[in-house]
């Protein structure tokens, strides 16, 4: 059966992957395997895609946006972050290690989390309009828990969660095979399926926001909140 065509174009959409493997690059990452699933499906879309190691980078610990202006010599977060702020899609990528996502990954959405207070032009928060969703991988079992935490973040910051927007790959209890190794996971058809429709229902998420502008700014607005408009919400002497 023939596959029909998309219901859209996607040619001015930017997907920003961040690996949040603990290897730097010229390490093989398992992750990264898995990762080229979903950029090759948006790729052949003519999305941009980059992917981006966080190991590579100096980022400081903190919850502010520039931790040099609070004793660090070097934070490489500002330039990261720019990235961020480019991309339509955002995807979260990490092992497991010990049941939970990996330390980089977690650094990552602390550092997110240190611009999360900003507004965008709409007086929104400034990650509205942009579509996020998440990749697993390892060796035992904690996809759905590392997923659920992740995708929860996401969504808390500002991103739009479309559904089906977590994949991944876990192989038997224990030691063994990683993702692609040995072939590992590359025939796995739930993997797959998962993977193709997290980066399909992502586009389409990100295709909507774009051509609506964003989100739509009524009733988020934290700056209209704090001059006084209330959208509705009751007067708590009238309650």
């Amino acid at each position: 059966m023939r596959e029909p065509a998309p219901p859209a174009r996607y040619d001015d959409l930017r997907a920003l992957f961040l690996n949040c493997t603990l290897k730097r690059s010229g390490e093989e990452s398992h992750t990264e395997r898995l990762i080229h699933v979903a950029a090759g499906v948006m790729r052949a879309q003519s999305v941009q895609v980059e992917v981006e190691r966080p190991a590579d980078l100096e980022l400081a610990p903190g919850v502010q946006p520039d931790m040099t202006e609070h004793g660090f010599v070097r934070d490489d977060w500002p330039a990261l972050s720019q990235k961020v702020l480019a991309a339509d899609i955002l995807v979260l990528c990490t092992p497991i290690w010990l049941g939970e996502e990996s330390s980089v990954c977690r650094r990552v959405i602390e550092r997110l989390y240190s611009r999360s207070g900003e507004l965008n032009a709409a007086g929104q928060y400034l990650y509205y309009g942009r579509a996020g969703g998440c990749l697993v991988t390892g060796n035992e079992d904690g996809i759905k828990h590392c997923a659920m935490g992740l995708l929860y973040a996401l969504q808390h910051i500002g991103y739009a969660i479309p559904p089906q927007a977590d994949a991944g790959w876990i192989g038997e209890a224990g030691p063994g095979p990683s993702y692609g190794d040995d072939g590992a996971g590359y025939d796995n058809d739930f993997t797959q399926r998962n993977t193709t429709f997290m980066a399909w229902n992502l586009m389409h998420m990100a295709r909507w926001l774009k051509d609506a502008g964003g989100f739509p700014a009524h009733g988020n607005q934290r700056d209209r909140w704090d001059a006084g408009c209330r959208f509705g919400h009751p007067d708590p002497a009238q309650r």
